[in-house]
C-alpha cells in the first residue's frame, strides 16, 4: 500500500437508492451532496459512487452509452461539480465507477460497428461464426446464455460477457485504450480523486478464443495482457496523479494475480476487490442455491487471502457487502435475535485486518436483506433471468424465490433510511424500489443513540487511523477451538494488537476458546470491543456474538 492511502477508507453509495433530491422516485447526485456531510461524520475519505454516465440503465448504469456525460436522471454536469467541490470542502475525495470492460450497445461506437464501420468493428470482438454457423466458443454470460450474439447484416457474433446490450471492447486495439485513457483525463479535469475500475481483469482475452474447461477459471480472467494494460493505463494517467485513489474489482483473481496488480512497485493499482468469501454461505460453490454458511471456510478464504497478498506486498480491499451482494448482516450476522450486536462483531473481524475498508451504503445501520417474497418485487435483470432459468431446471416457485430472496443483488439495493417519515426519508415520492424487511434502525435514530452501529463504525474508523502501525503490519492467525472464533493478530513495527470475534451465539471460556499461551502475563489495554469488558485485562468468558480488538504489550491505563 501507498503511504499516501494508509488512512484511506471508502463509503459506496449506490447512486440510485441512496438520496432522491427532486421527488422522482430515484437518487441523485444532488442527494449524493446532501449525503456529504453524514458520509463525512462516519469518518470516511472517499465515496466511490456508482455508475451515474449516460446509458439505457439495462444494467443499472454498467452500460454506459456516453463516457463524458451525465445521465440526466441522475443530473447534470453542474451537479456533479458541485458535488466534488463540496467534498473537497469536506476532505472527502469522489470516486468513479469506470466500465471499461465493456459499453452499452447503444454507444456510438458500437452502433457505427453495426453500420459496417470498419475502424468500430474493431473497437469490439467481432468474430466469424464456427464452422458449423454456432457461436465462436463455448463462453457463457455472467447473466446467462451464451456470451456471443450473432448479427445477420454482418454474418458475425460479438462477445459480450454481461448482458446482450453489453457488448465488450476490444483492449488489443490501442485505440480503443487511447479513448478510455482520454475520458479520465477528462474526470481528473473535473476534480475526481478516485475510481474503481469495473471487472478490470476481464479486459484481455486470449486472442485464439479456446473453449472455457467446465471446473476450470474462464479464460478470459486475468488474460494474458491484463497485466500489461493496466500498467499502461497507470503510467498514461496516473503518473502524475500520485494522490487519486485506484481500485479493481477482480472477480475470479487468484491470490498472485491480486498481490501483482496492488503491489505499489508495479505501478498497476492501488488496491483490489476478490469475491472468493462471498462463496462461504454457497452450496456446492454455486450461487443460485440455497445455503448455509460455512465458517471454516469462511475464516480460511479470508485468512489465506490476507496472509497471502499481505506476503505479495499487495493490498485488498476488504468488504462485506456492495450492490451486486446480499446484505452482510443477513449473511454473516444474526439479524433476527442480536442484529446490533452482531453487526459489530461482523465489522470486527474484517475491518481489523487491515488493507482498505470498502464499506456500502447501510451496513453501518445494520440493513437486512429485503425479504421480497414475489418476482414482481425484483428489479434486477441478474435475479429475473435466473427466476427463468432456475423455473426451467425443475425448482418450484417457492423455492425459487426463497434462493432468489437470499442472493438477489437487490437485497443490497433498497433505498437508504434517513428517518422515519415517507419512504424512509428517501424521497418524497414513490421509490423506484421499496425497502422490504431491510431496515432495522434510520440514520436519524442511529446517530442519536451513542452506543449505535453507526458510531461503532464511526470510532472503528478513526481507530483505524490511530493504529495504521499494526494495521499495516504482519497478520498472525491464532488457532481456534471452534470455527466460528476468529482470532488473530497484527503486529505493525511499534505496536501489536489481539483480535478475537465470535460469530454465533455460543459462549464458552476464552482460554478454551483461543490458543493464548505467552498472553497471560502480557500487559493489554482495551481498543474497541462490543460490549463492557475489562480495559486492562482479557475476559475469561467469550461470549456470544463477542468482539473484542486488544493493544497488547500496553501501558496500563487508569
Amino acid at each position: 500500500m501507498r503511504d499516501i492511502h494508509r488512512k484511506a477508507s471508502i463509503y459506496q453509495v449506490y447512486i440510485k437508492s441512496f438520496r432522491d433530491s427532486n421527488g422522482d422516485g430515484m437518487g441523485d447526485l444532488e442527494g449524493v451532496r446532501q449525503g456529504l456531510p453524514y458520509i463525512r461524520r462516519l469518518g470516511a475519505t472517499h465515496v466511490w459512487i456508482t455508475p451515474f454516465l449516460c446509458s439505457p440503465q439495462d444494467d443499472n448504469g454498467y452500460d454506459v452509452s456516453d463516457y463524458r456525460n451525465i445521465e440526466p436522471m441522475f443530473g447534470t454536469m453542474r451537479d456533479l461539480e458541485r458535488l466534488v467541490t463540496e467534498a473537497d470542502a469536506l476532505g472527502l475525495g469522489i470516486m468513479m465507477d469506470m466500465v471499461f470492460n465493456h459499453t452499452s450497445s447503444q454507444h456510438v461506437w458500437f452502433q457505427k460497428a453495426l453500420a459496417g464501420d470498419k475502424k468500430y468493428q474493431d473497437y469490439y470482438i467481432f468474430r466469424d461464426p464456427a464452422p458449423d454457423g454456432g457461436a465462436p466458443n463455448n463462453w457463457q454470460s455472467s447473466f446467462g446464455g451464451s456470451a456471443w450474439e450473432f448479427v445477420p447484416a454482418l454474418n458475425k457474433y460479438y462477445l459480450h460477457l454481461y448482458a446482450v446490450s453489453q457488448p465488450d471492447l476490444n483492449w488489443e486495439n490501442p485505440q480503443v485504450r487511447q479513448e478510455l485513457y482520454d475520458i479520465l483525463q477528462f474526470w481528473l479535469q473535473k476534480g475526481i480523486k478516485g475510481f474503481r475500475f469495473d471487472v478490470i481483469n476481464e479486459i484481455s482475452k486470449p486472442q485464439d478464443f479456446p473453449d472455457a474447461v467446465p471446473g476450470q477459471r474462464e479464460p478470459f480472467i486475468n488474460g494474458p495482457r491484463v497485466h500489461e494494460f493496466v500498467h499502461e493505463m497507470n503510467r498514461a494517467v496516473f503518473a502524475e496523479h500520485p494522490e487519486i485513489l485506484t481500485v479493481g474489482e477482480l472477480a475470479g483473481c487468484d491470490i498472485q494475480n491480486l498481490s501483482w496488480f496492488t503491489d505499489p512497485a508495479r505501478q498497476e493499482l492501488d488496491t483490489g476487490f476478490q469475491f472468493h468469501h462471498m462463496r462461504a454461505d454457497y452450496t456446492d460453490n454455486q450461487k443460485w442455491t440455497e445455503g448455509r454458511l460455512n465458517h471454516r471456510l469462511l475464516k480460511d478464504t479470508l485468512f489465506s487471502w490476507v496472509e497471502g497478498v499481505e506476503k505479495g506486498s499487495g493490498c485488498l480491499s476488504l468488504f462485506w457487502s456492495n450492490h451486486d451482494q446480499p446484505r452482510a448482516l443477513s449473511r454473516f450476522g444474526d439479524p433476527a435475535g442480536q442484529p446490533e450486536k452482531s453487526a459489530k462483531a461482523v465489522a470486527t473481524v474484517l475491518y481489523w485486518m487491515g488493507g482498505i475498508p470498502s464499506i456500502f451504503q447501510g451496513e453501518e445501520l445494520g440493513m437486512k436483506n429485503a425479504g421480497f417474497t414475489a418476482l414482481e418485487q425484483y428489479k434486477d435483470v441478474e435475479s429475473i433471468n435466473h427466476y427463468k432459468i432456475l423455473r426451467e431446471q425443475g425448482k418450484s416457485e417457492e423455492e425459487v424465490l426463497r434462493i432468489l430472496a437470499q442472493r438477489s443483488r437487490d437485497n443490497g439495493r433498497t433505498v437508504f433510511p434517513w428517518d422515519c417519515s415517507h419512504a424512509h426519508g428517501f424521497t418524497t415520492g414513490e421509490p423506484w424500489i421499496w425497502s422490504g424487511d431491510s431496515v432495522l434502525c434510520s440514520a436519524e435514530e442511529e446517530e442519536k443513540k451513542p452506543d449505535s452501529i453507526f458510531h461503532f463504525y464511526q470510532r472503528m474508523l478513526a481507530l483505524r487511523c490511530e493504529h495504521v502501525d499494526a494495521l499495516c503490519g504482519t497478520f498472525r492467525p491464532l488457532h481456534t477451538a471452534r470455527d466460528a472464533v476468529f482470532a488473530y493478530e497484527k503486529c505493525g513495527t511499534e505496536e501489536k494488537l489481539l483480535v478475537i470475534v465470535n460469530l454465533s451465539d455460543q459462549s464458552g471460556a476464552l482460554a478454551e476458546e483461543v490458543e493464548l499461551k505467552g498472553y497471560e502475563a502480557e500487559p493489554v489495554c482495551l481498543v474497541q470491543a462490543n460490549e463492557e469488558l475489562p480495559k486492562n485485562a482479557l475476559p475469561r468468558q467469550l461470549m456470544p456474538w463477542s468482539a473484542m480488538v486488544y493493544k497488547l504489550n500496553a501501558k496500563q491505563e487508569k
